[in-house]
């Protein structure tokens, strides 16, 4: 079976010979190049070159489209993305300064033909080229309640989310959900079959249950009324959503869990069930001081949790740059050894 194959039978619940083995390297390409941060992201071709490479060193199942998460915000307007080698470039110019410029922004009437576009495409158009029959290759999209945190900085769109003005927020939030429509549509013309939906205000660690009942959930609605929960992962960022796990089945009919290593991953299993698939997460920030023995053990803890049943994908957040090889190989290895099923 090929590893899109064996992503389907996981979460299908049809026989397969293992579970679906996932590893997230968004950062590390231009080291795999040998390339700084900023000539690295200026061409897809150069991100697409890296993430085949790495697929095939470290031999696990997904890839990964992904630039920078401020890239979304270059296309609404960022001027200045700050470049680091050894991390993920970072926004350092908002789009949003004061509310008065929540009028002022425009979304654009179509992404595709922003300039800041171009690169997503090319690195589409090769995966799916190269991989797109056989893999999982995996685009990131964020939620319309998160977006503005990149526009404007978590703090004030957090006094924003909070205490209003309301109607300000909610032509911020209508603005930034017409985005994400076009974006999330975009990317699955070009092949991208696992789309990761980052929405930390979807995690009660970030607002409370009876906000994301009554504000983040029915904004979530909007951004995929469009074109469904087809290939949609939920993803929180590596905040715990266990207590919102049902909510998310019956308002957005969501299937895919990536669950925190801060949550129990034996209740996450248990709330999933044989609705959808759980992906085991491992702590990957510790993983930093692990030895390659501890990584594996943790990695065999997880999979055997998660896998009875079937309906269980192991993976990692978002791989520190400071996380030696040898863990990121261990890591893998551990997953597909203690992932085999029958």
């Amino acid at each position: 079976m090929t590893p899109l194959e064996i992503l389907a039978a996981a979460l299908n619940g049809t026989p397969a010979p293992r579970i679906p083995v996932f590893c997230n390297l968004p950062d590390h390409g231009a080291r795999e190049l040998g390339m700084c941060a900023k000539e690295y992201f200026s061409k897809g071709e150069y991100v697409a070159d890296a993430q085949l490479r790495m697929r095939q060193r470290y031999g696990y199942d997904n890839i990964w489209s992904l630039h920078y998460a401020g890239k979304e915000a270059e296309l609404l307007g960022c001027r200045e993305i700050l470049f680091a080698d050894d991390g993920a470039p970072n926004v350092s110019d908002f789009v949003i300064k004061s509310l008065d410029d929540i009028a002022r922004l425009e979304i654009p009437a179509d992404i595709t033909q922003h300039p800041a576009w171009q690169p997503i495409a090319d690195c589409l158009k090769i995966l799916h080229s190269e991989i797109g029959a056989t893999h999982p290759i995996c685009a990131y999209v964020t939620a319309s309640t998160t977006l503005p945190s990149i526009l404007m900085g978590m703090e004030k769109w957090m006094e924003l989310f909070l205490l209003g003005p309301f109607d300000l927020r909610d032509e911020l939030l209508q603005k930034c959900s017409n985005f994400f429509q076009q974006e999330i549509a975009a990317m699955r013309a070009l092949g991208a079959n696992v789309l990761i939906y980052s929405t930390p205000f979807g995690s009660p660690y970030f607002v409370s249950r009876k906000q994301i009942e009554q504000i983040v959930m029915p904004w979530m609605r909007r951004d995929l009324l469009p074109g469904g929960s087809e290939g949609v992962v939920y993803y929180c960022g590596m905040a715990p959503f266990n207590d919102v796990i049902d909510l998310v089945f019956d308002e957005l009919h969501i299937k895919t869990h990536y669950i925190s290593p801060l949550a129990d991953i034996t209740e996450a299993k248990r709330l999933v069930g044989t609705r959808g698939l759980t992906c085991g997460v491992i702590d990957d920030i510790k993983m930093i001081h692990w030895s390659p023995e501890q990584t594996r053990a943790e990695a065999k803890r997880i999979v055997e949790i998660g896998k009875t049943g079937g309906h269980f994908l192991f993976g990692n957040g978002v791989m520190p740059m400071a996380v030696p090889a040898a863990n990121i190989q261990a890591m893998v290895d551990a997953g597909f050894e203690y992932g085999r099923l029958g």
